[in-house]
């Protein structure tokens, strides 16, 4: 589940190199990994084309090469660059590789069954251009399928960001774990299919470099199962929480209930919309197991939550900009009790968010921000949060320790990121879930989770993992009221995998 930055995968290989373990060992693994992976790939007597680049990343390539050819594969081989300028292990590999070595042309890719990509590894530390840049877009242009090695050359391994372009490959094998970019887009995208080898570096080698780095995770059950809301016995809807979903005025009342519902249908005992007078009726027709209380204003607000029972707040959805907002997520905060902002409570701080910090701080309020990229942006007045090449785990990281507030930083790669330097990427998704209301679901579902007792961290990755969980299962034609009636199964497979 852990992930290594760029740094601290330099520090995995020192540290077993320093331990005895030789480089050119773990490149010879590191090869026949890519050699494995690609004879899964290729037809018996398949064409294979290798193109090299001229690190330790060729030096992996030359290894695969050597090995696919002494299994009768039809190897061919490219280098960028001079043979000649090869160092250290992979100029041992070099050495060992007794076929032709053709200088990559990047007017042609040879016909061939599979690419391997060997050029460029995640440290990349510049935009490729002139014969790089031509080569990977000649390989792109091809149609042929590619195997990258560590990530497909172009992509940063730390953020995701083609440097200037990128591979685009159907699988990519990478090495003891995985990296940030293999998760950020366009990374995630450009990498295809993720693999993983265990090339030697052992145990402690691992450890020394997760020391290096603050905590990422790749979201999934193992990172917040044992957190997870479990039933007993003696369980009742009062010990499964409360959750209170500030509603929006008449005619913008749906998105509140879309949270609602959320809440309710992850196990919170009890659900309650606080709706204006005036919207009162519209909600009533909609809801029936979710309660309905009057709230006009931020003092309507505080003497509902003189009741203790209500231990979240989840204020946003449909609920209006400006002032009257801004009481309102100040009330709830001051009161103490678990707090969820999304939306329009976000929009209402739009540069303020040391004020925002303000009030979560003085009420002492765990909090989730659920911002979208367009949301952070207003939010912390950062214009290129969706920039290319932007650092997106760092902007969020960076969010969570001013806000003193889980950050859900939503989006294709949602990154959920806690004050005290934690970090998770999602992948569990799919695109059908970017249609209306569904980041409403969202909110509601960690507020639900909240509500039944789970810290903030592990309720919004909890959450954003169920709710792409959900899209999964239902994929095309999917609308948001489709995913709290998806809930049951998701929770259902969570119970039967004991990941719960």
């Amino acid at each position: 589940m852990r992930l290594l930055t760029v740094a601290a995968m330099r520090r995995v290989d020192a540290a077993a190199i320093g331990g005895g373990v030789p480089g050119l060992a773990l490149m010879e693994a590191a090869g026949a990994a890519v050699a494995a992976r690609a004879r899964a790939r290729l037809p018996a007597a398949g064409r294979v084309e290798v193109l090299c680049g001229p690190g330790n990343n060729g030096g992996d390539g030359f290894v695969a090469a050597r090995l696919l050819a002494a299994d009768g594969y039809a190897v061919g081989l490219s280098l960028l660059g001079d043979r000649g300028a090869l160092k250290g292990d992979a100029a041992q590999a070099a050495e060992a590789w007794t076929g032709p070595v053709r200088s990559a042309d990047a007017g042609a890719i040879p016909a061939c069954d599979l690419v391997i990509d060997a050029l460029f590894g995640a440290g990349l530390a510049r935009d490729l251009d002139g014969v790089a840049r031509a080569l990977v877009e000649a390989v792109n242009a091809s149609g042929r399928p590619v195997l990258a090695v560590d990530v497909p050359s172009g992509v940063d391994g730390d953020t995701g960001a083609a440097r200037g372009t990128a591979i685009r490959a159907v699988e990519t094998v990478t090495f003891v774990a995985l990296k940030p970019g293999h998760l950020l887009q366009p990374g995630r995208s450009l990498c295809g299919q993720l693999s993983v080898a265990d090339i030697g570096t052992g145990p402690a080698a691992l450890e020394a470099g997760l020391a290096t780095c603050a905590p990422a995770y790749r979201n999934g059950p193992d990172l917040w199962a044992q957190a997870f809301p479990r039933l007993t016995g003696t369980s009742h809807k009062y010990t499964r929480g409360h959750a209170l979903v500030l509603s929006g005025p008449a005619t913008k009342t749906g998105a509140a209930r879309l949270a609602a519902l959320g809440a309710l249908r992850v196990g919170a005992g009890l659900v309650t919309v606080a709706s204006p007078a005036g919207a009162l009726a519209e909600n009533a027709a909609h809801l029936t197991a979710i309660m309905l209380r009057p709230c006009e204003s931020a003092d309507d607000l505080d003497d509902l939550l003189t009741d203790e029972r209500l231990n979240v707040v989840l204020a946003g959805p449909g609920l209006g900009t400006g002032e009257p907002s801004r009481e309102r997520v100040a009330v709830a905060a001051a009161a103490g009790r678990g707090l969820v902002l999304d939306a329009d409570a976000l929009t209402s701080f739009a540069g303020q968010a040391p004020l925002l910090a303000a009030h979560i701080a003085d009420g002492a309020a765990s909090a989730v921000l659920t911002p979208h990229a367009g949301e952070f942006a207003r939010l912390f007045g950062t214009a290129d949060a969706t920039a290319e090449g932007a650092d997106k785990v760092a902007r969020a990281r960076a969010a969570a320790a001013l806000t003193g507030a889980v950050v859900v930083f939503k989006g294709a790669d949602t990154v959920i990121a806690s004050p005290d330097g934690r970090a998770a990427i999602n992948d569990h998704g799919t695109p059908y879930l970017g249609t209306a209301g569904s980041g409403d679901v969202l909110g509601g579902l960690i507020a639900g989770l909240m509500a039944q007792g789970m810290p903030p961290f592990e309720a919004a990755s909890a959450g954003v993992w169920l709710h792409g969980d959900a899209g999964l299962r239902h994929g095309p034609g999917l609308i948001a009221e489709d995913i709290p009636e998806l809930m049951p199964a998701v929770l259902r497979a969570l119970v039967a995998a004991d990941l719960r």
